[in-house]
């Protein structure tokens, strides 16, 4: 019988980054490996060291909610690693991968995005596509409807584009390392997705930095946050994101980029904004806008 390696992989990597002082354990023995021993670990969830074995070697064992969640008040998990958890531990062991139904994005989000008006927003769906974005966002961060369909994803935009590192500049390894737990969440909850799969291992072979976040296992739950920028067009931005998941599909998420009002942010929105307006009237390509933008700028 096939065995569940997510859950066995995630176990161990969350073991291995507790730190047994600040847990209280004070062992003089030598460890071969940083983190918890199995034993201990086994002894703070309150299961045998057998039945933890077992489920680190992935065995085809479904443990108990109980269980799970006396095995992340253990391994000292946050709301996003519990969730991936439990997600990680039901997935069915099958070695099919089978093809998903495409994402449709309604038409009423459609008008919603047209209608922020100045407000850059996209919609999110699994494995960090990106089904649908505004004008501003375009202008943004990239015109992602040159893109080929499949290749508007963003944890493909953000890992391998230069422009994208560029833009988020000294903060750009946290905002990657995110999309990647994004993407490793999204996994978790579509186990079969063959997409993901080719995903995941393009990413791998393109990206070192995706292959270091992927191995230690790191999940999010992408929600609010707060991103300095660096635009091309306009400088310096200082953006709050923020993260919407429609109740109707939980596999869509609406993210926004929100300006302080009356901020340099916010005037720097309004003019990208009336810039794109001017130099893209098939609907505002970032490409579009830098050109002219620069050339006028250079008089």
């Amino acid at each position: 019988m096939e065995r569940n390696e997510g859950l066995g992989d995630f176990l161990r990597a969350r073991r291995a980054a507790l730190d047994p002082r600040s847990l209280g354990i004070h062992d003089a023995s030598p460890r071969r490996v940083p983190g918890l021993r199995r034993e201990e670990l086994a002894a703070l969830a309150g299961v045998s060291v057998d039945y933890y074995t077992r489920l680190e070697q992935g065995r085809h064992i479904t443990p108990s909610e109980s269980v799970l969640d006396a095995l992340a008040n253990a391994l000292r998990l946050d709301p996003a690693e519990r969730s991936y958890l439990h997600a990680v531990a039901r997935r069915p062991v099958s070695s099919r991968r089978a093809p998903r139904a495409v994402q449709k994005v309604r038409p009423g989000v459609h008008t919603l995005l047209a209608r922020l008006g100045d407000t850059p927003a996209f919609v999110l769906g699994r494995r960090t596509d990106i089904l649908a974005a505004n004008r501003m966002a375009r202008v943004l961060l990239a015109d992602f409807d040159t893109v080929p369909v499949r290749d508007r994803n963003a944890a493909r935009w953000i890992m391998l584009d230069e422009a994208a590192r560029s833009l988020f500049g000294d903060s750009w390894e946290r905002v990657a390392s995110v999309f990647v737990g994004t993407l490793r969440m999204d996994a978790a909850r579509h186990p079969d997705d063959t997409r993901t799969a080719e995903l995941v291992g393009e990413l791998s072979m393109k990206s070192e930095s995706f292959r270091r976040w992927w191995a230690v296992q790191k999940v999010v739950q992408i929600g609010h946050d707060t991103k300095v920028m660096h635009h091309p067009i306009v400088g310096e931005l200082t953006l709050r994101t923020e993260a919407l998941t429609f109740p109707d599909d939980p596999d869509q998420t609406l993210f926004t980029f929100l300006a302080d009002p009356g901020s340099p942010s916010d005037e720097a929105l309004t003019v990208l904004s009336s810039r794109a307006a001017e130099h893209a009237p098939s609907g505002g390509s970032r490409a579009a806008l830098i050109k002219p933008f620069r050339e006028t700028d250079r008089r």
